[in-house]
């Protein structure tokens, strides 16, 4: 199994709780939503720093950019409702994926990382899309949260076309 599948297993997790009997509380929300942006920030700053491809350089600038802003209003939005990130399951294994794919990406070099960054990034935003849309979403109690999270999937969306478009303009 490559990398990125073993990545993309790993995200998969974010699923994990729609296959279960327990819908995730709003605390395990909030942890999942801020590990995940992190995720992307930190594979984002890794790109700045690694990329042969200006394209893809700008990509990493929007992720850490966008990425950043979720969380800084998840933040302040558990901040308001006095809700405290309860680690899980998922955000662990999120924070897993994210550290084991830094690893890998670190290995890599010019034209090999952009292809790899840029394929992460789609599997990670569609994967990211399915939870939101699929788990977390229909599982939030607090409509404030709620409301966060389908404000900020139209982000998730355009970022994934982005990715893809790259993905493309990469393999020419």
């Amino acid at each position: 199994m490559n990398w990125l599948h073993a990545f993309s297993a790993a995200v998969l997790s974010l699923l994990a709780f729609s296959a279960s009997a327990q819908a995730p509380s709003d605390a395990q929300i909030a942890a999942i939503v801020v590990t995940a942006n992190q995720v992307d920030i930190d594979a984002g700053k890794l790109a700045l720093t690694k990329s042969a491809a200006k394209e893809v350089k700008d990509f990493a600038q929007l992720m850490i950019t966008d990425h950043s802003g979720v969380n800084k209003a998840a933040t302040e939005l558990v901040t308001k409702l006095k809700v405290k990130p309860e680690e899980n399951s998922t955000s662990s294994a999120l924070k897993k994926g994210g550290e084991d794919t830094l690893e890998r990406l670190k290995r890599l070099k010019g034209a090999q990382f952009d292809k790899a960054y840029v394929d992460n990034e789609v599997t990670y935003h569609q994967t990211v899309l399915d939870a939101i849309d699929k788990t977390l979403i229909p599982s939030a109690k607090n409509e404030e949260l709620k409301s966060l999270l389908v404000k900020v999937r139209p982000a998730f969306a355009a970022h994934l076309e982005h990715a893809k478009h790259l993905q493309s303009s990469l393999k020419k």
